[in-house]
């Protein structure tokens, strides 16, 4: 059971307060996160492919998936032997 008198961390509250919009489910993110990982490592921005605009939003609330992309993107940039710094920050907003 959670106490009352714990603080809410800043990134727990961003989680709570982020705009959802444009929805998108964990399913749908689960199915995608792969060629969202990949784009992201790619370079440049956040991919905005209409299927995958969504994800940013979707990661920056839902830690669940936010901790599977992260930690497909390390495996990732682990096998193209890429510092996978510059790619996590892209990850989400």
């Amino acid at each position: 059971m959670t106490s009352a008198d714990r603080p809410l961390t800043n990134d727990a509250l961003r989680g709570l307060t982020t705009d959802p919009g444009p929805w998108l489910s964990c399913d749908n993110c689960f199915r995608l996160v792969d060629r969202f990982v990949e784009a992201v490592l790619a370079g440049g921005e956040a991919p905005t492919a209409p299927d995958l605009a969504a994800m940013p939003a979707h990661l920056a609330g839902c830690s669940a998936c936010a901790e599977e992309a992260t930690t497909l993107l390390l495996l990732a940039a682990t096998e193209e032997g890429v510092d996978p710094e510059p790619a996590l920050h892209r990850l989400t907003p």
